[in-house]
C-alpha cells in the first residue's frame, strides 16, 4: 500500500522531509524508518528526505513492510471483529479479558488472539492498538496495522477529531441532564495502578448525558476529550457517583441495593468515530450492549 501527493506551486519550494511531515502527516520516527528501508520515492525514483520537490513532482510514500511480534503468542480465538481493512481492524472486547499481554497476562489476550487472526490471513505486522480498555471494561477497541496508521488516528485524538462514547451504570441520581467533569488526574504516588484526582494531574475532561435514571442508580452515557487512564472510573468516583462494581474506585457506603449485580464495572465502550486515515472518510462503529449490563439494567427497570 502506498501513500501518494502531487507537489503543487506552492510545495515547490520545500524538502521532501518537509512534505512528508507537513502534507502527508508522517511522524518522525517513520520517516527515519521509511529512509533506511529506500521506501520513500519521487515521480518512481527512490530520493533522499533532503532533496527539493518540484511543480508536477509525484511523492509516493511505500507502506507495509513485515513486521512481528515474537513476545506475542499466537492463540486461536472467536474474536468479535467489527470492522476490517488493510490498515486497521476493530474488535468488540468481552469483560474480564486483557488488551495487550502483561507479565501477569501472557497468554488469552486480544493481542494474542488477533496476532493468530492475521497470522492465518499472512499479514505479519506489529499489534498495536489506538487506545486501550481495563480488563473488565467491554466494547470497541481498535488496532493499526501501520504505524502511519496509529500515529494518524493518535493525531486526530490530540485534536479532538477522534470521539469515543461510553455507557456505565453509576450509583446515584443526577438533577441535572448533562454536564462535564474537568478535573486532573495523575498516578497516586506510591501505586502503580492506582490515579486520583490532583490539581498537578494531566488535564482530563468527561462530558456525561444522563440516559435513564432509577430508585439509586443511574444510566450514563460518556464521551471522553481526553484519553487518562482510568480517567471514567476516576472521575465518577470524584464526583461521588462511582461505576456499579467498580471494586477499584467504589466509595463506602455504595455497596448495591439489589445484591451482586454484576461482576465487574458496569462500563462499556459503545461507539467510536474518526476519519480515516488513508480514504479521509468517515468511519463510525457501534457495538452492542452486553449481557451483563443488559440484564443490570432489566432489574433495575423492573
Amino acid at each position: 500500500m502506498k501513500l501518494s501527493m502531487t507537489v503543487t506551486g506552492d510545495d515547490s519550494t520545500k524538502t521532501v522531509k518537509q512534505l512528508l511531515k507537513g502534507k502527508l502527516h508522517l511522524s518522525e520516527r517513520l520517516v527515519k524508518k521509511l529512509k533506511m528501508s529506500g521506501r520513500i520515492l519521487l515521480n518512481s525514483v527512490p530520493v533522499h528526505i533532503n532533496a527539493k520537490a518540484s511543480q508536477g513532482d509525484v511523492l509516493e510514500v511505500l507502506l507495509g513492510s513485515e513486521e512481528q511480534n515474537d513476545d506475542i503468542v499466537p492463540e486461536n480465538m472467536d474474536l468479535d471483529i467489527i470492522y476490517e481493512d488493510d490498515w486497521l481492524i476493530a474488535i468488540n472486547k468481552p469483560p474480564h479479558m486483557v488488551v495487550h499481554p502483561t507479565f501477569r497476562h501472557f497468554t488469552g489476550t486480544v493481542a494474542n488472539g488477533l496476532k493468530h487472526y492475521l497470522l492465518c490471513k499472512g499479514v505479519k505486522t506489529l499489534i498495536r492498538p489506538v487506545s486501550r480498555l481495563d480488563k473488565d471494561t467491554s466494547g470497541i477497541i481498535v488496532f493499526a496495522l501501520d504505524p502511519f496508521i496509529q500515529h494518524s488516528l493518535i493525531r486526530q485524538m490530540s485534536s479532538n477529531l477522534y470521539t469515543k462514547e461510553y455507557i456505565g451504570i453509576v450509583h446515584g441520581r443526577f438533577t441535572e441532564p448533562c454536564g462535564k467533569i474537568q478535573l486532573p488526574i495523575e498516578r497516586v504516588p506510591g501505586s502503580i495502578m492506582l490515579r486520583h484526582t490532583s490539581p498537578g494531574g494531566a488535564p482530563s475532561v468527561t462530558h456525561y448525558e444522563v440516559m435513564e435514571q432509577f430508585d439509586a442508580y443511574s444510566l450514563l452515557k460518556f464521551r471522553l476529550e481526553t484519553g487518562r487512564t482510568h480517567q471514567i472510573r476516576v472521575h465518577c468516583q470524584a464526583v461521588g457517583h462511582p461505576l456499579l462494581g467498580d471494586t477499584l474506585y467504589g466509595l463506602p457506603g455504595f455497596e448495591d441495593t439489589h445484591g451482586d449485580l454484576i461482576s465487574r464495572q458496569a462500563l462499556h465502550s459503545l461507539r467510536t468515530v474518526f476519519n480515516h486515515p488513508v480514504s479521509g472518510l468517515p468511519v463510525v462503529l457501534e457495538s452492542s450492549i452486553p449481557d451483563d449490563i443488559s440484564n443490570v439494567l432489566e432489574i433495575l427497570r423492573k
